[in-house]
């Protein structure tokens, strides 16, 4: 796992402008300004404007913030008016008029977003910002915007493959999901369902084992404990619910056993979580859980609440969180968006790479 660099700015990409991304900036800044300091948002002025003039209007909290644009991440990290936001304009200015409407498909917005993300990974990459915590961009918005990538994830992927001059196959990454109760990290990410069946492969369980155990151990200073589920209920009964886990995850654990790993399972999806989770301040059995696929592995960390959930890409040789959860349209220039998760994606790609 790649350590941030703390002498440098932290990114903050806008997310997607017609969702809650612009006002959880917002609010994050106001009421956490020693978390956000050194932090620098990478969008666009007029949307963190209306954001900003949205939380002033609908909660009456002091103090109101202000909207600085700044020329340069130089000029991004010297700001020291209070209360005051600094934004990168990294794209061809929105007006008034342009505006993406609160809660709606957009792909003015889809593709600002997009903008956003693949400057702050660019910078990232060449060693100008410490770290890149992205907020809530929306799949259908990149889609129409003609973004050829379905998320953040892959997106980064690609950014840094290119950077290294590598194929994006050989620039592995993967999703990890944590909140202070559990971790889960999948072995497959934004495919459907029969995709994500047929991506459980001995070389897909071994790769994600490895960036699992290589990004805990950078992490926290000890190698984790891995719990793997299985694909199957029951993780397969023997063979009698599908041989997955005899054919391919066991021998997988072996081989992964046989580098050094310490890796348990496979255990049945539907307990497992429960064995791995933290509670009443006494650890789980396991450090994290390795899914075989999206919902299997999110389901759970999302039930526990999203207020402190953060999504982390492993693999990659840059720092990157995000809040754990999405655009919210429904609640879009409403002022009731909550900040928390946010403000856990900062905090943890501040500490990612100190140990524990």
């Amino acid at each position: 796992m790649t350590m941030a660099d703390h002498t440098k700015p932290m990114a903050i990409t806008l997310g997607d402008a017609a969702g809650i991304g612009p006002e959880i900036i917002v609010k994050a800044f106001r009421d956490a300004p020693e978390q956000l300091q050194g932090c620098v948002v990478v969008g666009d002025l007029a949307v963190m404007q209306r954001a900003a003039l949205l939380v002033a209007q609908c909660e009456y909290q002091e103090p109101h913030m202000q909207i600085q644009r700044v020329s340069d991440l130089h000029e991004a990290a010297n700001i020291k008016a209070p209360h005051t936001i600094p934004v990168l304009q990294v794209t061809q200015p929105l007006t008034t008029e342009q505006l993406p409407v609160w809660g709606q498909i957009s792909a003015t917005a889809g593709q600002l977003a997009a903008d956003c993300v693949v400057w702050a990974a660019n910078a990232a990459l060449r060693g100008e910002v410490s770290a890149v915590v992205t907020a809530p961009l929306h799949k259908e918005a990149l889609f129409v915007a003609g973004v050829p990538f379905p998320g953040h994830t892959e997106m980064l992927q690609a950014c840094a493959a290119a950077h290294a001059g590598v194929a994006v196959d050989d620039m592995p990454v993967r999703m990890m999901l944590a909140n202070p109760e559990l971790k889960t990290v999948l072995v497959s990410i934004h495919v459907s369902l029969r995709k994500a069946i047929e991506a459980v492969t001995l070389d897909n369980i071994l790769q994600t084992l490895r960036i699992t155990h290589a990004a805990e151990l950078a992490a926290t200073g000890r190698a984790p404990h891995m719990a793997v589920a299985g694909l199957n209920p029951h993780a397969g009964e023997g063979g009698l619910m599908g041989r997955e886990e005899l054919d391919i995850i066991i021998p997988a654990l072996q081989q992964a056993r046989a580098e050094g790993m310490q890796v348990s399972g496979p255990f049945a999806p539907d307990t497992v979580f429960m064995r791995a989770r933290a509670k009443n301040g006494k650890a789980g059995e396991f450090d994290v859980v390795i899914a075989m696929y999206h919902d299997q592995g999110l389901i759970p960390v999302k039930y526990l609440g999203v207020e402190q959930g953060v999504n982390v890409t492993l693999g990659l040789p840059l720092v990157r969180t995000s809040p754990d959860h999405g655009t919210a349209f429904d609640v879009a220039g409403t002022a009731k968006a909550d900040a928390s998760s946010l403000l856990a994606a900062v905090v943890t790609a501040r500490t990612m790479g100190h140990g524990a």
